[in-house]
Order: C-alpha cells, then structure tokens, then sequence
C-alpha cells in the first residue's frame, strides 16, 4: 500500500512538474514572441523618436472672404484642432465611454483587459469590448491595421500595447487627448472631431454642446451603425448611453442627463463634396491655381500637398452674393430652359437631327475609346444605345434614376442651356461671385476661365473708345445705311430695324447705346482694325482676335473672365486689373504663407477723358438704350452702364454690367456650337443673359449689407466731357437726299479699315 501511494505521489509530482516546465516554456514563448514583435521580426514597429515626429494628413480648406468654409481638399477628411479647442464636455464624454482609467493607466489598463479576458473566454460574453485604452487606440488610428486574420490580429494588439507603452512616455495625457481626437475615424472618410463636427452639425468642436459631443463619442464604436444620419434611433440610444456614462462618472449630474437625454439630435449634415455645395466652379479654379502654385513652391524646396498639408486658402469670393447669384441662375435658367424648348417644339435638332446627335458623341471619351478599340462608328453607336440604368439631371427638378442608354443621355444633355456669370470689383480685382455653369456635376466644364466664346456687340465698347480715344468725336454722326464691301467679298452687316433706318445719322453714343451694326462697322473703319486689336490687346485681353472687319461685331473668342478684365480699365482711368480669386494662403497653424494683392496695370489703355465718355455713353444703353429692361422690368434704380451682345443665329446672349464697385458679365448659351436659339427675342442678351445681372441686382439692393456696391455712383463727368456728348441723338437725312436714295438698294463700297 505503501508503494502504491508513493508511486502515486511521484507520479503527481512529476505531472505537476510538466505542467510547470509547459508553463515556464509557454510563458517563454510567449516572451520570445513579445521580443520578436518588439524588434519588429513581425513588421517595423515606430520608435519613440519616430513617435514623437509624426505627422497625420489633413485637408485644405477653403474659405470666402466673409469667412464662410465652403469647401475642402483631401484624402482624408481631416482639420486637426488645439487641445484648447476641446470643450470639458467632449473629454469627459470620450474618457467615460472609451476609457474610464485613462488618467491612470500608462498606456495598458490591465485590470480592463482581464475583465475583458474573463468575460469573452470564461463566460462568452462578446460584447465585453476589446480592452484597448485609447492609447492603444490612437496607435491604431496612427498606424492602421494591415491584416485581418486571427495571427495577425494577436500580432497587431501586441504592436499597439507597445506603440501604447511609447506613446505614453513620449506624451502627456492632454496630447494624447488630442492626437486621439484629431485622427480617430467616424466613417465617411471623415477623420477627427472637427471634420464630425462640422460635418454633423455644421459647428466648430469648441462650440458643440454636451449631447452633440455625447452624439459624436458614441459613434466610435461602430461608425456606420450608430451614424445618426443613417440610423438616427440608434444613436440616440448610444447619446444616451454615453450621457449616463458621464453622470456614472460624476461628469454631469442626474438633472443634467435627463435634460439632455431629451433633446433631439438636431442634427445640420453638410457634407463637403467635391460636386456638390456652394460654387463648385469656383472651388476648383482655386484648386488649378493651388496646384501651380504649391508647384512653384516645391521647386524652391517646400513640400506642400494640397490634399494633405492642410492648408487654410482665403479668397475674395462673397459668400451671400454667390448664394444670391446661384438662387437667381436657377430661377432664371429654368424658365429661359422652358421657353427654349417650347420654340422648337417637336423639331428640335435634339429630337430630329440623327446626324448630330452621332457628331456630338463622337466627341465622347466613351466613343473615342470604343473606337480605339477597334469598332466600327455602326457598331460604337449601337454599344452606346444600350440601356442601363442612369442617374439623370432633370432641370432642376432634382436627378431621377431611369433605363437609358448613353445616345439617350446625349440626347437629353444637348438641349439644355448653360450659363457663365462673373462679378468682379474693379477697384481690387476681387472675383466676388463665380457660376461657371449649371450643374457642376453634369457639365464640369467651366464657362469663365475654359470656354471662349464669340463676344458679340459687347465688344462695341472697345471700338467705340478706340475712335474716341484717336480724338473723334462722340458727336460725330454715321450713317445707319447697309454698305456691301467689295474687297470683303460684299460683306454686309445689317440692323435688326426696318429700312427707314437708311436714312437716320446716329450719334455714336445712340448708335453704342442702340447697337447698331452698321455704325459700328463704320466706327471700326474709322478707327481702324490694327488700333481696335492694340486697344483690346492694352485693355487686357490677350489672346488672338480675327484681323477682320467683322471684329466690329464681335466675332472674335473671348473668355468671361478676360472680357471683365478689359472692363475694369473703364472704372479705372484706362488701366486694368487682372480678377482674383485668392487673397492669402496660410499654413496649418494660421502661419502666412503668401498673400496677392493684384495692381491696376502701369499703362493707361485710354485716357481719363476717353473713359468718362464710354461710361456715359453705355449708361445710355441701360437708361434707353438695349439693356433699358433694368429700369423697366427690374426697376433697378443704381448707377449703372453696360452693354448687351448677340452673336450671329442667335448662338451667344450676353451682357456686361459696370458699376463703380462692379463689373458683371453674364453669358448664356448652348455647349454645342451647333445648336443656337430658336429666334432673337428669346436669344439676345437682353433677353437671356441681362436677366441674371438684373435679378442678381434686385437681391442686392434689399440688402443694407451690400450698400458699398450698389449705393455708389460714378464720379460727374468733367465740363468738357458732358460739353462732348451734347448733341442730338439722331439726325434725319434731308428731303433731296432721301429723294435719291433707295432704301432698298444696298451702298457699294471697300473697307478701308
């Protein structure tokens, strides 16, 4: 019996024995596995020096003049804020939920994390959380997990314990706090509280309320599920939950949770899409300019990346005039859209025009590629007539999903109108309101700085005070007779007036005011071709214009945004400045990095006198001349001059309005070259495009903020000047001299221009 127990004493000891050296050898296992993860056998893992230098990505914004966010540039939605920007609540609510012994620990809550050991593999129970502190959890955000598999994710929560560890020694706990906050992801590619912040409920961190801040912390631990946009029953439930949180904790008291537990979410979602939001046409022109000019900047050894460097770009845009003037285009474009289409009716080129319809998509990425890959223009066509399902853009209706194909799309895209309408304060160059289309998601291509359309008579102006500025006078009398020009090929620009017009003289300020082709194609002969072109070259628009008689009407390509340069020069005493759009650019931490100041140009394109009288002289179109629906229709009782244009079939409508604080340029058209409107009184600019300056105008002047624009006049034209312009407007030809001329019969005669 004896040796029957001590052999069972033996045999126990030695099994405990075992057990022990398995012990001792998975506990040095364990070690070894924690000293190889530790020298980075199992990836590199950031040293404290590497710690204490990083870096996180953050977006550029973009600001208005009036200092409205309206916009950003990123990969990562991300704005990071100073410690003191946190309100109390926020720390509070984050350490209640996330990690109640964050002051505590140094890095690893132990005690939590055999809490959490117990209840997931003892008793089952998943939903006792991770364990992480959010130490452990900004390692995480600052170094993203890779792999998913089980080794990799033992590997990865060891990596963090020890990046944790570092982070602990590197930093305090308030800027373990912020590093936290300004990485942390709440879904939607947005990072950090501000981004949430003002994503959620359109505010600044520092000034979100208790069940805001409670609102967003409780997001964190399922992003999408409690994402109150989404499931806004959910995350109240979770606001509330981390509010009793916070009074568990002794951060709030019972009087307070229940106040707050009954508030509404009242949530103010604004998100920042790169398609939609106010000016989007706008936000990428500064975009192209940020672009060239961070590339400037890194030549010179700067590293800037205006997706990542967080940037803070202030430019001269109003944020209420362009709310203003985005409100009045859709007003106006959906009624000028409506009445476009009821012209054509059933014969629309868009419906009837096959041939067209197959130019127009030859112009396409999609046709082109299917072309490079080797099909025929029959079998491209029929690929493209397929139906799928398609977002559409339904005039401002909103978008509607249907079966189309992309012929149909074509189709349905073509007919619609589009517009360009720019102010700019002429004093500064200031760009305060930019529409450079429709509908930025659709049509991408801007109408102010990309498309060059022909000009029509509001290129008058420039010949006009050519030949003022030669010394001719603003009395001087042309005749409105149709000439027929021999050495152009008989050439004969003609009036939209009945042929008595053949036997008035105008003056040329009613001849401006009226626009009238015949007179200005004589004022251009007179003034001639070469001096015009030096004169639009030194009033600031620089590309090539046609060396052509018919300049005089406006047939050359000019941009938006260079026409309203070149009317600067008139509030300006002959000198342009060239518009802009940013006034300064800092870095991160409000640091100055470059501010533009554009200067009126050295040299006077014309002379203070000459100035004075064009802007008399288009004062008269607004007062009686082609753009009188301001008064009539808009009654619009500010200083204004400026000029409507009409480009031949009706293809562009334009006008220029000048105040002394503004210069306005509207275009409205199609994209399609092809396709113009149906008839004049729909298509002149008086018409078309005037109407998005004068309803534009109408807001402002409700506005008492607006006064330093619209209650403004010109300056009093010298003695001199208003002696020049007094004369009558039309002088009719004399009894002999209408007796021997045929109205009917068109003058013969070469251009000497």
């Amino acid at each position: 019996m004896m040796k029957k127990k001590r052999s069972s004493t033996n045999r126990k000891k030695g099994l405990l024995k075992i057990i022990g050296l398995g012990i001792l050898c998975l506990f040095a296992l364990f070690i070894l596995f924690i000293g190889s993860i530790n020298i980075g056998l199992w990836g590199k893992i950031p040293s404290k020096k590497e710690l204490s230098n990083f870096q996180y990505q953050m977006a550029s914004e973009v600001f208005t003049v009036d200092s409205v966010l309206i916009g950003k540039y990123y990969l990562y939605d991300r704005q990071p804020v100073a410690y003191e920007d946190f309100p109390e609540h926020l720390i509070h609510a984050l350490v209640a939920i996330e990690d109640e012994r964050f002051y505590e620990h140094s890095g690893i809550d132990i005690r939590s994390l055999v809490r959490v050991g117990f209840k997931t593999i003892l008793l089952g129970d998943n939903s006792s959380g991770g364990g992480s502190t959010l130490t452990q959890q900004l390692a995480k955000n600052l170094y993203p997990r890779n792999e998913r598999n089980k080794t990799n994710i033992v590997v990865n929560k060891v990596k963090e314990m020890i990046i944790a560890k570092r982070l602990e020694k590197t930093y305090s706990k308030k800027e373990i706090l912020t590093n936290y906050l300004n990485t942390v992801s709440f879904g939607d590619n947005t990072f950090g509280i501000e981004s949430a912040a003002l994503k959620f409920f359109n505010t600044r961190t520092k000034d979100i309320s208790a069940p805001q801040a409670a609102t967003l912390v409780g997001m964190l631990k399922a992003t999408y599920g409690y994402n109150p946009r989404i499931f806004p029953e959910k995350s109240l439930g979770r606001r509330n939950l981390v509010l009793r949180a916070m009074y568990n904790n002794d951060f709030i008291t019972e009087e307070q949770v229940t106040k707050f537990s009954q508030e509404d979410l009242d949530l103010d979602y604004r998100e920042f899409d790169y398609n939609a939001g106010i000016a989007p046409y706008f936000r990428e022109e500064v975009r192209r300019k940020m672009l060239r000019w961070i590339a400037e900047q890194n030549e010179s050894g700067t590293d800037y990346n205006i997706y990542t460097s967080g940037l803070k770009i202030y430019t001269t845009l109003n944020y209420k005039m362009q709310q203003l003037a985005e409100d009045v285009m859709v007003e106006h474009m959906s009624k000028l859209q409506n009445s476009f289409e009821k012209s054509y009716g059933t014969n629309a080129p868009w419906l009837k025009d096959k041939k067209l319809m197959e130019k127009i998509a030859r112009r396409t990425s999609t046709y082109k590629r299917l072309q490079k890959s080797g099909l025929t223009h029959k079998q491209i066509i029929d690929s493209l007539s397929k139906d799928k399902q398609k977002r559409i853009f339904k005039s401002w209706q909103g978008d509607e999903e249907q079966m189309a194909s992309t012929m149909d799309s074509i189709q349905h895209y073509t007919k619609f109108l589009n517009t360009g309408s720019l102010a700019v304060d002429p004093t500064n160059g200031d760009i305060l309101v930019w529409v450079g289309g429709i509908n930025f998601e659709q049509y991408k291509y801007d109408h102010i700085s990309q498309s060059k359309r022909q000009v029509g008579s509001t290129f008058k102006p420039i010949v006009y005070t050519t030949a003022v500025d030669q010394g001719i006078s603003p009395c001087t009398y042309f005749s409105a007779e149709e000439i027929a020009y021999d050495n152009l090929k008989g050439w004969s620009p003609s009036n939209s007036g009945d042929k008595d017009e053949a036997y008035l003289n105008y003056s040329m300020e009613e001849g401006l005011s009226n626009s009238i082709n015949t007179i200005a194609v004589k004022v251009l002969e007179k003034a001639g071709i070469n001096n015009v072109l030096l004169m639009a070259k030194n009033m600031g628009i620089n590309n090539e214009l046609p060396k052509e008689a018919s300049i005089a009407l406006g047939t050359g390509e000019i941009k938006i945004i260079d026409l309203a340069q070149a009317y600067t020069s008139y509030t300006n005493n002959g000198k342009h400045i060239e518009p802009n759009l940013i006034k300064s650019i800092s870095d991160h931490r409000d640091s100055v990095l470059v501010e533009f100041k554009p200067e009126l140009n050295e040299k006077s394109a014309f002379s203070k006198e000459t100035g004075q009288i064009m802007i008399e002289m288009m004062k008269s179109t607004v007062n009686s001349g082609t753009a009188a629906r301001l008064r009539s229709t808009y009654g619009l009782k500010n200083d204004i001059a400026g000029k409507t244009g009409t480009t031949q079939n009706n293809k562009d409508a334009w006008f220029v309005a000048l105040t002394p604080k503004l210069v306005h340029v509207t275009w409205v058209g199609l994209d399609q070259h092809e396709i113009g409107f149906n008839n004049t009184s729909i298509g002149q600019g008086a018409n078309a495009a005037l109407p998005l300056f004068g309803l534009w105008m109408k807001e402002l002047n409700k506005d008492r903020d607006f006064d330093t624009y619209t209650k403004v006049n010109f300056k009093k034209p010298s003695l001199d000047v208003q002696k020049a312009l007094n004369c009558a407007p039309v002088k009719r030809d004399g009894f002999f001299k209408r007796l021997f001329k045929n109205p009917n019969k068109k003058k013969s005669k070469d251009f000497k221009g």
